[in-house]
């Protein structure tokens, strides 16, 4: 990585990190949206799901694209355009999307709405390929991961708000009107409006502003054989899109579809994963059997992080999970949020230089603080917090995780993967809060997951890890996927029972974690020594 000056641009980095919230304020809102999308347009629930297929395909679409097109021209097209117009360019992009979903709420045209989120989406994409290495050249190199730190805990604080000021946007007055849905979606506009206004705003900030140039020097290496396995996860990402058509078309059920897609990714990641060890000339990154099983991974940590809270709006609507109507629902899924907001801020202590016992005390109490910051999030917006009280008793469970896991990736992931999966089965075969905070729980055991996935994976790869990376990112694919998979199960077989799918995702998370220690070992890798930082 290369830079015009090594000084520190604090006004530029605080400017910079506001997309970071941005990412995790809309992504999380989401949550919010869909329940209320359902009702408005009449939708079954996989076709509410489609606001999260749509928004985490447009990461995937727009990590692809740029993939491709350096492949194609065998330049690295954002080193090329540079990572400050990068950003800009995403901003305007997002914003493009923001003004356009105005019309598409206003048209009452689910599909408009879709594409706008798309568009936001791709904007995303290439903000996050850019922002990422633009923070750590914001100062000094021993201080990028600090950096990196702040801009996630914007992050989740965004994640934070999304759902409790979208809630407020949507259903703020629902208890003084008469609930016409018109006229509430209508009042997004304004949000939307703003955002846009937003975006726009800090693109012409980084357009004016003297900033680093920032560059990387690596060369781009081949990896002819892995274009055709991304090519074929591109088709399955469409086939979701047009299962719709498709069974109109053919008379087969929508579920035969989405099914159809989810197979296909598995078994061309596994197919990938065993011809590259047969013959790993031309597969690049995708030779190492440690980075497919972690696509895989964060295909699956990904799509089970969202889809727990995608469909959670459906689950609360039912009267042996409160029976509560769409404006009592932000915040469950404002504590969902926040739940991987208290386990990233206890999991970055290990990051500061402290004595054992003082990490100790931190772990304990930071958590408190943490969910003390979501009950009064939820208190400002006069939401009734004694019901969630008890969700405490969740936190220390997961501070007991912590403990068990000691810092390192590879227990760390084994002990959340099993402890999500106990929390997931314990909500599917209880109702009412302790069915509904066992499934919230699920933000606890995510929150850590990311950096320990990521670091696993990338371990090993020597001059392919930035190509890793990059693959990696792409598996955020997850998100649009798991969620629609889970969506068609909840309209064949119940809500309560599509819970299934997180329990499964879980369960391969857990799988990962062990099945990746014997490959690292197998490659003289010493396990103990792997560092887990950052968070997504």
């Amino acid at each position: 990585m290369q830079q015009t000056a090594t000084k520190s641009y604090g006004s530029a980095l605080y400017t910079l990190i506001t997309v970071f919230f941005f990412w995790g304020f809309l992504a999380a809102s989401n949550g919010v949206f869909i329940p209320f999308c359902k009702a408005h347009f009449n939708l079954t629930q996989f076709e509410s799901q489609l606001i999260d297929f749509t928004f985490y395909g447009g990461y995937f679409i727009g990590s692809l694209i740029l993939y491709f097109a350096s492949q194609a021209s065998k330049v690295d097209i954002l080193n090329k355009l540079g990572y400050k117009n990068g950003i800009i360019l995403g901003l305007v992009i997002s914003a493009v999307g923001a003004l356009g979903m105005v019309p598409a709420i206003n048209s009452g045209v689910f599909g408009l709405i879709l594409a706008a989120f798309f568009v936001i989406a791709v904007g995303f994409s290439l903000q996050q390929t850019a922002a990422n290495p633009f923070v750590i050249a914001l100062g000094p190199p021993e201080t990028g991961s600090n950096r990196l730190n702040l801009a996630g805990g914007i992050n989740n604080f965004g994640a934070l708000m999304g759902p409790v000021i979208v809630g407020v946007v949507l259903f703020g007055t629902a208890a003084n009107n008469t609930g016409n849905a018109p006229v509430a979606i209508s009042s997004v506009n304004n949000l939307y409006f703003a955002l846009a206004g937003l975006f726009i705003a800090v693109a012409v900030f980084f357009w004016v502003s003297n900033l680093p140039k920032v560059t990387s020097d690596e060369e781009i290496e081949a990896s002819t054989k892995a274009n055709l396995p991304l090519f074929v996860l591109f088709l399955a990402f469409c086939l979701i899109l047009a299962a719709g058509p498709l069974s109109t078309l053919t008379s087969l059920s929508k579920a035969y579809f989405v099914y159809t897609s989810l197979i296909i990714i598995l078994v061309t990641l596994i197919t990938s994963l065993l011809s590259a060890r047969r013959n790993n000339q031309g597969w690049g990154a995708m030779q190492f059997p440690q980075l497919i099983y972690g696509m895989l991974a964060i295909f699956t940590y990904v799509g089970t992080e969202v889809t727990i809270q995608s469909n959670m709006g459906a689950l609360l609507k039912l009267p042996e999970f409160g029976g509560y109507s769409e404006s009592a629902i932000a915040p469950f899924i404002a504590l969902y949020w926040g739940s991987l907001m208290i386990g990233r801020w206890a999991g970055a202590i290990g990051a500061f230089n402290l004595s054992k016992s003082a990490k100790n005390i931190l772990t304990i109490i930071i958590p408190f603080v943490a969910f003390g910051v979501v009950l009064l999030t939820n208190y400002l917006t006069n939401a009734a917090i004694k019901p969630l009280l008890p969700y405490a008793i969740c936190i220390v469970v997961m501070i007991v995780g912590f403990f068990l896991g000691q810092q390192k990736p590879t227990r760390t992931l084994t002990v959340f993967g099993l402890l999500g999966m106990v929390f997931m089965l314990i909500g599917l075969f209880t109702s009412g809060i302790v069915a509904v905070f066992a499934f919230i729980s699920g933000g606890l055991c995510c929150s850590i997951m990311w950096p320990s996935i990521f670091a696993l994976s990338v371990t090993g790869l020597g001059k392919y890890t930035s190509q890793g990376s990059a693959f990696l990112i792409m598996m955020i694919l997850g998100g649009s996927i798991l969620p629609p998979v889970q969506g068609i199960l909840a309209d064949t077989a119940g809500i309560h029972l599509s819970y299934v799918v997180p329990v499964l995702g879980f369960a391969y998370l857990a799988f990962f974690a062990w099945k990746v220690s014997g490959e690292l070992r197998k490659q003289g890798i010493d396990l103990d020594h792997i560092k887990a930082e950052g968070g997504h």
